[in-house]
């Protein structure tokens, strides 16, 4: 158990810690890359201490949380069992049959920025994508895209405060989109909508037909994940562009430079801060001891610009960092999902380059950064001039 009365390392909620979280971040990897909070509880800074994580499953369990969660928190051997489930629906072929969608809704999306006026790039571009995306690759409605926005802002505003009774009200308020989605398909019988989610309804594991609970909690992942990364990674790349007028030009021209660009800039501002992990046994690491049944916070928001893996963690040299590149994580529990969500990316800028000519901050205008546990920007004023 978490011992509460140990002097903390560092207060990762303080006022200069969410002013400038990079800077701070970069700071602790070299005089604290092991640091105790009360509120991280053990927080990794170092690239080499979470690929040590990321690796041994003996000594760091998936299973953080008390509540099920479907596949994030499950270690080997049922972890594997669902990822077999999972991975079809981001192979090759899967992403080539929903590419023409999804470019048919960032073209739609890119057409309706208005040109030569400031305009806020979270609400009405990359928050706007993401639940476009999550609900057109899930079948879902399109009425369901308002409560949604709402219950990403509500999801981390709890999360943010803490507040255990309204995380639990909010996955509670989740959980009852996801019971009206699945009994509409169940009313239906043959005739319900040929899509993702009515697939994963018949999936089983083991044998047996996925539970509700397991249903809910893995769309429940899959839905967080999607909506907050995406929204938050489309942000980040029109920001590090506008600061990086010829970046952007090159890759406007060539667009075949564009996938690794896009993950090169996201490794150096991460759209995902941090996930977690618990000891199951007693470890040694950056000179702590930290007994079994600690809560390990993976901060790859520092972990991705670590100077010893990564040289000078502001250079842009995607090439080279490809390898060490824990954008979406490493080993068995790397994410599913990235191949939809490279392939999302990369069509939505390969339609917002085609179609504008420049990009800047708006004058007189102040950008609002978005705080742990959320990447990217809470608000991102920007002018545009479309071709």
């Amino acid at each position: 158990m978490a011992n509460n009365s140990r002097k903390a390392d560092w207060n990762p909620r303080s006022e200069e810690a969410l002013k400038d979280q990079i800077s701070t971040y970069d700071t602790m990897r070299t005089q604290c890359p092991v640091a105790w909070s009360d509120y991280q509880h053990w927080t990794l800074f170092r690239h080499g201490d979470v690929m040590r994580v990321l690796e041994d499953h003996h000594s760091f369990s998936n299973a953080a949380s008390s509540h099920l969660s479907v596949p994030n928190g499950m270690d080997p051997p049922e972890h594997a069992l669902y990822r077999q489930v999972i991975e079809p629906y981001f192979s090759t072929q899967a992403m080539s049959e929903f590419e023409p969608t999804c470019r048919n809704i960032a073209r739609q999306l890119v057409d309706t920025l208005p040109s030569g006026q400031p305009f806020d790039v979270v609400d009405l571009f990359s928050r706007a994508f993401a639940l476009q995306i999550q609900c057109a690759f899930m079948g879902w409605p399109d009425s369901l895209r308002a409560p949604l926005r709402e219950w990403v802002l509500k999801n981390h505003h709890a999360t943010l405060s803490g507040d255990r009774q309204a995380m639990a009200d909010v996955a509670h308020e989740f959980d009852g989109y996801i019971h009206d989605l699945l009994e509409t398909r169940r009313q239906a019988g043959a005739n319900a909508p040929k899509d993702v989610t009515t697939s994963l309804m018949k999936e089983t594991v083991n044998g047996q037909t996925m539970t509700d609970e397991a249903l809910t909690s893995l769309l429940r992942n899959w839905t967080v994940g999607e909506l907050a990364t995406i929204s938050a990674s489309v942000s980040i790349l029109l920001n590090y562009l506008s600061e990086h007028p010829d970046l952007m030009h090159s890759l406007s021209i060539d667009t075949n430079a564009l996938s690794d660009a896009i993950d090169e800039i996201l490794r150096m501002d991460a759209p995902l801060m941090s996930n977690r992990r618990v000891t199951t046994r007693d470890v040694e690491m950056g000179g702590k001891s930290i007994p079994a049944g600690e809560k390990i916070t993976i901060l790859w928001a520092s972990a991705n610009r670590d100077e010893e893996v990564f040289g000078d963690p502001d250079a842009f040299s995607p090439q080279q960092n490809r390898e060490q590149n824990l954008l979406y994580g490493a080993g068995i529990h790397v994410c599913p999902g990235a191949p939809l969500a490279r392939m999302e990316l990369r069509v939505l800028m390969e339609e917002f380059l085609a179609a504008v000519d420049t990009l800047k901050h708006a004058p007189n205008e102040q950008a609002e950064r978005a705080v742990f546990p959320t990447g990217g920007f809470s608000y991102l004023p920007m002018i545009i001039e479309k071709n």
